[in-house]
């Protein structure tokens, strides 16, 4: 099957960066964007960014949580997603990732994040991460992943999950059938479960 190509983004993300943000304020801030919907902030060496996710990136992150949700289902893998839960280290960093999850059982930080890139940014957000000491992120950006494990205290580049639950997964595949999905999510969902189980065969 050829692969489909990534579509130009429709609706891109809207985002504020303040710098020279203490603590202190961006906690003042994220109170009160507590009940503002579609907002994420995030906090990082004294500055904040307030998102305004697009259309294209609530998308991809929904259609990649999609498949490793079905992934998880068809291998009988417990796990616990988180969304875009905040995560944080007080003083330091806080974040909301685009999809996060838990696997075999919940723990205090996820084991896996998720961030759908439209725009240079990856490295820095490794460095949050880092500090929050996150065991395994992915980047999906121009139509690939990019996986990184944490191994002391730095991100190593992976070729596939080292999270033993997801060992088994297919990253090629997972990228082909997030591409089918703009056309049809049917489609890739079917071709997601009937490459999963003709592997198990």
């Amino acid at each position: 099957m050829t692969q489909t190509p990534l579509l130009k983004p429709t609706s891109p993300d809207r985002s504020i960066v303040h710098y020279s943000i203490t603590w202190q304020q961006f906690k003042l801030i994220q109170a009160g964007f507590a009940e503002s919907r579609n907002i994420r902030l995030s906090y990082y060496d004294n500055t904040i960014e307030i998102l305004m996710p697009g259309r294209d990136r609530e998308f991809f992150k929904t259609i990649i949580g999609m498949l490793l949700e079905l992934f998880c289902l068809e291998k009988n893998i417990e796990f616990e997603p988180l969304g875009s839960t905040t995560q944080e280290r007080e003083n330091e960093v806080s974040l909301e990732p685009d999809e996060s999850y838990c696997f075999g059982e919940s723990k205090p930080r996820p084991d896996l994040a998720i961030e759908v890139i439209f725009s240079s940014g990856s490295a820095n957000k490794l460095k949050r991460y880092q500090v929050l000491g996150i065991p395994e992120v992915w980047f999906w950006e121009d139509g690939v992943f990019s996986l990184y494990h944490l191994r002391d205290r730095d991100y190593e580049k992976i070729e596939r999950s080292e999270i033993s639950e997801l060992a088994t997964l297919e990253i090629e595949l997972l990228s082909r059938c997030v591409l089918i999905a703009q056309t049809s999510r049917l489609e890739a969902a079917n071709t997601f479960r009937n490459a999963l189980e003709n592997n198990s065969n």
